[in-house]
């Protein structure tokens, strides 16, 4: 079994959901060649920033899921404590829980094994978030 894994950091992005797949795969495209059968996790190292898999066509996709999150996860709530660090701040952190922290793909004969129309989203919950780390980790056989 073969191991490889990097640190990276992502390019800061606006308030929103960013499809990152090729970012990534710059990253480490060479080492999962070397693999048929395995599996890619992308792990992202913050609590106000989150990862998902979705459509990596259709960008009003991504708006969309930017309204929807908003409204579902408003800010400026009377009941929210932790405030201090701005009204993005508080339900960054619940949205970044909805979401998740990674996504795992198969590896299949050396190429991610996703679906003709999705891609691995950055979502970022905050307005001036910055450049983001993420751990990819590539393994398998």
């Amino acid at each position: 079994m073969k191991f490889f894994q990097k640190e990276i950091s992502l390019n800061p992005q606006k308030r929103g959901f960013h499809l990152i797949t090729s970012e990534i795969l710059s990253q480490i495209s060479t080492e999962i060649q070397s693999i048929n059968i395995g599996q890619l996790q992308v792990f992202i190292k913050h609590t106000s920033a989150s990862l998902t898999i979705n459509e990596n066509a259709d960008p009003t996709v991504r708006v969309d899921f930017e309204s929807y999150i908003n409204t579902f996860v408003p800010e400026n709530e009377p009941y929210y404590k932790h405030t201090y660090e701005g009204a993005d701040d508080m339900p960054a952190h619940i949205k970044s829980s909805l979401f998740g922290a990674s996504v795992t793909i198969p590896i299949t004969n050396g190429k991610l094994n996703l679906g003709i129309w999705q891609g691995i989203y950055l979502c970022e919950h905050r307005d001036y978030g910055g450049s983001r780390s993420v751990v990819i980790t590539a393994f398998g056989n």
